[in-house]
Order: structure tokens, then sequence, then C-alpha cells
């Protein structure tokens, strides 16, 4: 065997392996809708909810030592007659929201 192929060999194979295990989180990811889904059943429990939204695509999310991939999102309902608005950052693996809080 030639020492050229043998390395190249290994290349290729590191390769498909990397692409494979990106694939492999990927397909771990909860759907970013249904994600939303859940937030806004929460929100419905204290009242009717005006819009909500969702970025599709899972961000890096760190806080202290603790890093993972995230949905960011936001829901917009009326209380008193006044519009409110929150923004909402969810766990894209577990769907778990990890933080909430008011636009002001």
């Amino acid at each position: 065997m030639n020492w050229k192929s043998f390395v190249f060999g290994i290349g290729i194979g590191a390769a498909g392996g990397y692409l494979l295990k990106e694939k492999l989180d990927d397909s771990r990811l909860i759907s970013a809708e249904k994600v939303l889904k859940d937030v806004k059943l929460s929100f419905k429990k204290e009242g009717g909810i005006d819009g909500s939204w969702i970025g599709m695509k899972p961000e890096d999310y760190q806080k202290h030592s603790v890093s993972t991939k995230v949905y960011k999102g936001g829901i917009s309902r009326r209380k008193n007659g006044e519009l409110e608005q929150y923004e909402f950052v969810a766990d894209a693996y577990t769907g778990t929201v990890v933080d909430v809080y008011p636009l002001v």
C-alpha cells in the first residue's frame, strides 16, 4: 500500500466522521415550532397572546461555564390595554426555557 493513499484514506474517514457527527447532533434538536408552541401554551395560562416569533436556527449560548444551543424568540400580549413584550431563550435539545425577560 502506498503511504499517500493511506494518509488520504485517513483524511477522508476523519472528514466523513466529522460530518456524520454534525448530522447526528442536528437530528437531536427539537424543532423551533414545537418550542414556540410550548412557550405560547405557558403564556396563554395568564391571558391571550397578540403575536409571537422564534428564530429557526439554533444559536450558541453560554451562561457561566455551561454552553448549549438555544432558540431565541418573543411573545407579545395586551394586559390592561397596554402592550407587553417578552423575549425568551429555550434550550434547543430539551425545549426547556432558560430565560424570559420583558422588553421595555
